[in-house]
């Protein structure tokens, strides 16, 4: 058995040792041709004289210039095994990987990896691809944030405190190019339109919408961010040491940024999130002083506790409680 395994292994190494030798291996480039001496040229030959053996080679086994089946069939094998050739030598990187393996016939790991490192890489330069996504990111985090923005102002123009104080700034203007007489009397939807357009556009410029609906500006997108980042981060610890040094170690009083910062933290909320709230709301948070973190405990449950009080006597909250109590913390269906 072991002499016959032997022989076994000795005729492999016979079979693919002539061409392991010239340096072709089977599923690489041109397979065990050479794809010099299929387009009829050596390695010293130019670009142009590669592409002009090509052309040649090219109209003489294309596939509709023969007739029958099995000349066709051989004419395009042919065809095939030519236009691979020239793809690979008229490329100078590709071309220089093949002269690599005709060279190294014994570094078989190096020409694999070469040339499916070749046919898997992307065609496309990648800091172009993330440099398109970017930019398509920044375009559309920008015009959404327009479209919140105008949603946001749709809005306030349908709440009555915010639009009387509209339609009380703009009385005169509204006056004089909605309530005209004559030839230039506007019709009714006109003049509706107008009145609307007035009130948004006066609240826009009169009313400071913070948080996420706020109005944006070029500083809010991807791309600007990423440019500033290094700024930012700077700006980020040197905040953070000043803190460390003022109010930790030098026991500093708070200023009202500070102060705020502690409020913001305390709630748990994000930076638009706390420009938000209305400056009443705000002002309350100062004066009850917040900040300090034994005064905000004592907010917070006074907080939960009329929570408590509100949700006791809510019909609704109620009736969800009778259900728990019934039928357990099951699914609730629209039925229920």
């Amino acid at each position: 058995r072991a002499t016959h395994s032997a022989m076994q292994c000795l005729l492999l190494a016979f079979i693919l040792l002539p061409g392991m030798a010239l340096g072709l291996l089977e599923g690489l480039y041109c397979g065990k041709e050479n794809c010099y001496d299929v387009l009829g040229v050596t390695r010293e030959s130019s670009k142009s004289e590669i592409g002009k053996a090509y052309r040649q080679l090219a109209r003489r086994y294309h596939p509709d210039l023969h007739r029958g089946e099995e000349a066709k069939a051989t004419a395009e094998v042919q065809f095939k095994q030519v236009a691979t050739a020239y793809e690979i030598l008229r490329d100078e990187e590709s071309r220089t990987d093949y002269d690599y393996m005709l060279d190294n016939p014994d570094a078989y790991y190096a020409h694999y990896y070469r040339y499916y490192r070749r046919r898997v890489a992307p065609k496309v330069d990648v800091r172009l691809v993330i440099v398109v996504v970017l930019t398509i990111v920044s375009v559309i985090q920008y015009y959404s944030g327009w479209q919140r923005y105008d949603s946001a102002i749709k809005y306030f123009a349908t709440v009555p405190k915010y639009r009387n104080q509209a339609l009380d700034i703009a009385r005169d203007e509204i006056q004089e190019r909605i309530q005209k007489k004559g030839k230039n009397r506007m019709s009714k939807t006109d003049q509706r339109d107008e009145l609307e357009r007035i009130v948004r556009r006066v609240i826009a410029e009169k009313m400071d919408v913070k948080g996420g609906y706020a109005k944006p500006t070029l500083w809010d997108v991807l791309w600007v961010q990423l440019l500033i980042c290094p700024y930012t981060l700077l700006a980020f610890i040197v905040w953070h040491a000043q803190w460390l040094w003022r109010h930790t170690l030098m026991k500093q009083p708070y200023g009202r940024e500070q102060k705020l910062y502690l409020i913001r933290r305390h709630l748990g909320m994000g930076q638009h999130q706390f420009e938000a709230q209305e400056e009443k709301q705000v002002e309350e948070y100062l004066q009850l002083e917040l900040w300090k973190r034994d005064n905000f405990a004592a907010w917070k449950a006074e907080q939960d506790e009329e929570m408590k009080k509100k949700l006791a006597e809510n019909p609704r909250y109620k009736a969800y409680r009778r259900y728990m109590k019934n039928h357990g913390p099951g699914r609730i269906t629209f039925e229920d």
